[in-house]
């Protein structure tokens, strides 16, 4: 699969945006004096955002019957965010941008290797393989070097 310049550079600045919006968001909870509240405040903006976003290029809505087949586990993808959220703006500032990006990344490869290998949630298999879990580990001992430097 080729990728394009455009969604290289995309992909980086989503990547950016990770401590960035937990430092932003950390940021925020010392003036809410709440992780709860600062979380909430970051989803309205995001929400509002999107709104914004969809009235502007005219996204339509899908008709409410799209919904009657599907899987019950489609709705919590929103309280995993929220989770995230939460959970950044609690440890961002006790473990610092780095640490905190790299225990990121050490779990989304940990769960994405898991969801490839048994083909979860729409995942085309993609078996465990020695070299996945070799990179992984790798990551594990990137995030005790960061710690312990």
């Amino acid at each position: 699969m080729k990728y394009t310049m455009l969604y290289l550079l995309i992909g980086i600045i989503a990547g950016a945006s990770v401590p960035t919006q937990a430092g932003i968001n950390a940021k925020l909870n010392i003036y809410t004096g709440s992780p709860v509240i600062a979380s909430i405040i970051s989803f309205l903006a995001g929400s509002a955002t999107l709104i914004i976003y969809g009235l502007v290029t005219r996204t339509p809505l899908p008709p409410m019957t799209t919904f009657s087949g599907a899987p019950w586990w489609i709705w919590i993808g929103g309280c995993l965010g929220a989770f995230y959220v939460a959970s950044c703006i609690v440890i961002a500032n006790k473990v610092g941008a780095l640490s905190l990006v790299a225990l990121i990344l050490a779990g989304q490869m940990i769960a994405s290797l898991i969801l490839d290998h048994f083909g979860l949630i729409g995942y085309k298999v993609q078996p465990i393989s020695f070299l996945k879990i070799a990179g992984i580990l790798l990551i594990v001992a990137g995030i005790y070097c960061i710690r312990i430097g």
